[in-house]
């Protein structure tokens, strides 16, 4: 899919202010941390900025911050766009995550190991 230079852009400034949360969990999961599951961040997907994506998995992660709270109907629409274009989305508040880390990445490790024990697509295109 080709991406829009003003996204490219956009995606770039994000890597480059992460919050917090965003900065803690990429500690946690860049270079294979993560069971080897290998992360992007801030990575244009579907027309859309995600927080992070393991392509392996075609997981989105996304780390929202208390603004969401007002966004639940736009974050909703993202997340049904999203697992539309055949994504899994795990959508995770900034202070849950900084309060208990294990929750989401044991979600992480939960669900990759469900889609690696699932058969690989018969036509071998999904």
């Amino acid at each position: 899919m080709h991406q829009s230079p003003d996204k490219t852009h956009r995606a770039r400034r994000l890597r480059r202010e992460l919050t917090l949360a965003e900065n803690r969990f990429w500690g946690m999961v860049r270079d294979r941390r993560l069971d080897d599951l290998k992360f992007r961040r801030e990575t244009p997907l579907a027309g859309l900025t995600v927080d992070f994506y393991c392509a392996e998995l075609k997981l989105v992660v996304e780390l929202d911050g208390g603004v969401h709270r007002l966004r639940e109907a736009d974050d909703a629409t993202r997340d049904a766009r999203l697992r539309a274009a055949g994504f899994h989305v795990l959508r995770c508040g900034n202070e849950a995550f900084l309060n208990n880390p294990a929750v989401l990445t044991g979600e992480i490790r939960r669900l990759a190991g469900e889609l690696r024990r699932q058969p690989p697509h018969p036509s071998g295109s999904a």
